[in-house]
């Protein structure tokens, strides 16, 4: 198939919309597929997420002086200050890690995988020991701030069940990226796939893939 562009794949009455989280702005549209990222509550350091979000209101308040919405190019500076540098740190290990422990990894995994096929088709994933990585479809009628909830909220709840532990679990917000057209899919579903290896990670198994 060749590869398409926005319009092509959503069309101009798509349902595309805008809203706007902690640090990134989430954009979503009907029947598209999405790169989602969240981390563990303790995996950024505080002096991190200031310079995060000094250079996010940067570039919001830049659109907002020129009195339009933020562009695409504004939009892509955002992602890429996350792919440059956040996930980078992500991969070095920040934090207590507690994904290592395989108990607490197949606890994240088995939220994913549990309405795999129901509310969303679950494209490729990663358990990362700091952070998840997954490449999803939402099926009709389920939204993608409400599944990245389901898999947080049940995940969190039996992770400090484990550890015995109160408190945050997952940090607030999560990334995530409007997958564009085929190309951008096959870079997103091998980037979760590598992304252990890349991190250092020898036998890995916390990742997968759909068969389709």
């Amino acid at each position: 198939m060749e590869s398409e562009t926005l319009p092509q794949r959503y069309g101009r009455n798509s349902g595309a919309k805008m809203r706007r989280g902690a640090y990134l702005p989430h954009v979503t549209a009907d029947n598209a597929m999405y790169a989602v990222t969240f981390r563990l509550a303790d995996s950024m350091p505080r002096s991190l997420l200031d310079k995060w979000r000094a250079e996010r209101e940067d570039i919001l308040r830049s659109a907002q002086q020129a009195g339009r919405p933020l562009s695409a190019f504004g939009t892509r500076r955002l992602r890429d200050v996350f792919s440059r540098e956040v996930d980078q740190h992500l991969d070095r290990g920040a934090g207590a890690c507690w994904l290592k422990d395989d108990s607490i990894a197949a606890v994240a995994a088995l939220a994913l995988w549990h309405f795999d096929g129901d509310k969303y088709l679950l494209l490729a994933w990663c358990v990362m020991p700091n952070h998840v990585h997954a490449v999803v479809r939402p099926e009709k009628g389920h939204e993608l701030p409400d599944i990245v909830h389901s898999w947080k909220s049940f995940s969190a709840k039996r992770a400090n069940e484990m550890l015995r532990r109160r408190g945050r679990f997952w940090h607030t917000e999560y990334y995530d990226h409007l997958i564009r057209n085929d190309r951008d899919l096959e870079h997103s579903v091998q980037y979760v796939l590598q992304n252990p290896e890349k991190a250092g990670l020898k036998n890995w198994r916390w990742t997968g893939c759909a068969d389709v």
